[in-house]
């Protein structure tokens, strides 16, 4: 995507401001095809998939009509956008949003991840080459070092950057002046940023998972620009199971895309639809193998629950942040799962869905 800053020919595009640092390596996670989090391969297609403008993007209606208002001010007065931060699950839009606020500002977008941003120097280097009103997006921001978000605090605030020089007696504190820019954060854990930093903030953006009205929508467009012929009742059918999460509905529709073309006549109608999703597991309700087996697991061995996480790990062998990151979201919200100070317990949906009967208990029913 060409966000570009209206610069002379001798300045740099997008391409040549992103921070080319890579976050530090994590622990090997297997992600399932409805992990909402993405890999590098499947960036780069869903980065072809993404709304330009605001008027392109589609649900999260409260959001962009906000957003719209505050970029018109902004370009009205030919200041920077106030420090905008989006938080909610992953999947719902947050870096693309990003992308469209460069966009509509028509400034120079500039990428980091928080976890590669290891101390003050590389955010010295980082905000020093920002241009006037530019955007600076950092990713997973709740997780930048407490050195680098304090140093942080006099950039966003007074567009400064507070070098010490020398040592002992003889130190002295150098201003570095930055042009104006405008921070924007995403982040899907809230509760980790620190107070100091949420305050700065002036726009705070929560994104919610989406009815199936407007992943319809998406899964259409998404499937014109794909080339992919598609019925109406297959794009319902595919958001129906997306689990409210774009990212996810994308996913879908190109692997039931490689089912149709291998498989049928490359259209994707309701029968091929419900075929490829089948194969992929993904049953009516979104949920996928992992999340039947860990139901039926709390079932089965636990009686229904309660139960605590670190055994339902050791028995699913999964580490822990695995269940507690990616398989407990949906559950917990769509009602088939509970949090209990005793543990995790299979609610009645959860019984119902899997096609099992509930106990009654140890007292039986009164009826």
């Amino acid at each position: 995507m060409a966000t570009r800053k209206k610069k002379g020919a001798g300045e740099s595009s997008l391409v040549e401001n992103v921070l080319e640092v890579s976050p530090p390596p994590e622990a090997p996670r297997e992600a399932g095809l409805l992990d909402p989090d993405r890999t590098d391969d499947e960036a780069r297609v869903e980065a072809s998939l993404r709304p330009t403008r605001l008027s392109e993007f589609v649900g999260q209606r409260r959001v962009t009509e906000n957003l719209s208002v505050y970029v018109e001010a902004a370009r009205a007065r030919k200041g920077a956008l106030d420090h905008v931060l989006f938080f909610g699950p992953p999947g719902l839009g947050k870096t693309t949003l990003a992308f469209i606020l460069a966009e509509e500002l028509g400034v120079t977008l500039h990428l980091a991840h928080g976890p590669a941003i290891e101390h003050k120097g590389q955010l010295a280097a980082l905000l020093t080459k920002l241009g006037e009103r530019d955007v600076l997006f950092i990713d997973e921001i709740h997780r930048l070092s407490s050195v680098v978000e304090e140093n942080l605090y006099t950039a966003m605030e007074d567009f400064r950057i507070d070098v010490v020089h020398g040592d002992g007696p003889m130190a002295s504190t150098l201003q570095i002046p930055i042009a104006p820019f405008t921070l924007v954060g995403a982040t899907t854990r809230t509760g980790l940023l620190t107070g100091p930093l949420l305050s700065r903030f002036g726009i705070e953006c929560r994104l919610d998972y989406y009815e199936p009205e407007d992943l319809t929508t998406i899964v259409r467009r998404s499937a014109r620009i794909l080339e992919v012929p598609i019925e109406d009742t297959a794009s319902s059918e595919l958001a129906r199971r997306a689990r409210g999460t774009p990212r996810i509905a994308n996913r879908l529709l190109r692997r039931a895309r490689d089912f149709a073309e291998v498989l049928g006549d490359g259209r994707l109608d309701t029968r091929t639809t419900r075929k490829a999703l089948d194969r992929l597991e993904v049953d009516e309700a979104g949920l996928d193998e992992m999340n039947r087996r860990f139901l039926k697991v709390i079932i089965d061995f636990y009686n229904g629950g309660p139960v605590g996480i670190e055994a339902l790990a050791a028995t699913l062998s999964e580490p822990r942040d695995t269940l507690e990151d990616v398989i407990e979201p949906y559950l917990l919200q769509n009602g088939f799962l509970a949090r209990t100070p005793k543990g995790r317990v299979a609610t009645k949906k959860a019984y119902d869905h899997l096609g099992l009967k509930k106990p009654l208990g140890p007292q039986g029913s009164l009826f």
